[in-house]
């Protein structure tokens, strides 16, 4: 290219004219995707509790907020049913929301483990469901993108309370995928690796490290790669995926490497 000379028009994303749900995107991963997908072309419907948050992430990447609680499985319903037809329906479900909780199994209050799993594996089926029923009315098909974890089968110590819904959430996932596959409804999912967020803290890298005997460094780079991921990796990952037509019941791991979280 000389001197002088314009840069071509950018074309538009693989994504244009899609209509797409994120999930606790008011930060972390969900952000990023929401950033990634609309970059891309699609038509973003950002979902999350937190109203300031949501606010500044939609008037920063041009979404859509709803305020939605994904644990209340009628308020899902009705923000998915206000989505479709505010933005002319729906194509891609990523289903995102969730939180980091600690503490060994055997010490863990029953409770603490009913709220983990009312967010971390109820969350992603009711809005599941709530995408389901609009992929069927529409009857062209859809797309479910689940952030489940690499601790779903790599479980850390005194992980458990985030590890084993996560476990179920790999389950729920090919579930998703098994039923509904002839519907044209694809089921795919990401295994993030230790991502630095507002849920993993300074503070929980360095307790998770300790637990695992490393230095933070070590934890957070400790990989085939040495290196650390990032949020924006994982959204790349998840748009890799919502343009794969013909994947379904798929897991990316995308982790730096690490044989114990490798599927097999």
């Amino acid at each position: 290219m000389t001197s002088g000379e314009e840069l071509p028009e950018q074309r538009p994303g693989g994504l244009l004219g899609k209509v797409v749900i994120v999930t606790g995107a008011a930060s972390g991963i969900g952000r990023e995707v929401a950033r990634v997908f609309s970059r891309a072309g699609a038509a973003v419907a950002i979902l999350d509790i937190n109203e300031p948050a949501l606010a500044e992430t939609a008037a920063e990447q041009g979404c859509r907020p709803y305020c939605c609680d994904v644990t209340d499985a009628a308020s899902v319903t009705t923000v998915f049913e206000a989505v479709a037809a505010d933005m002319g329906g729906l194509d891609i479900l990523v289903s995102n929301a969730g939180s980091a909780q600690q503490g060994a199994i055997g010490d863990l209050p029953m409770e603490d483990l009913r709220r983990s799993f009312e967010l971390n594996f109820f969350g992603h089926q009711n809005a599941c469901q709530a995408a389901v029923r609009i992929f069927r009315r529409q009857g062209r098909g859809g797309s479910i993108l689940f952030n489940i974890s690499n601790q779903s089968v790599n479980p850390g110590k005194d992980f458990g309370p985030y590890g084993i819904p996560k476990a179920a959430t790999l389950a729920l996932m090919k579930q998703y995928a098994l039923d509904h596959g002839r519907e044209g409804i694809r089921a795919n999912g990401i295994n993030a690796g230790r991502i630095r967020t507002g849920l993993m803290t300074g503070q929980m890298i360095v307790e998770r490290a300790n637990a695992r005997g490393m230095t933070p460094h070590e934890y957070m780079a400790g990989n085939l790669l040495g290196v650390e991921v990032t949020a924006s990796d994982i959204a790349d990952a998840f748009l890799h995926l919502a343009q794969m037509d013909k994947v379904n019941a798929a897991v990316l791991t995308v982790d730096g490497g690490v044989i114990a979280t490798s599927l097999r």
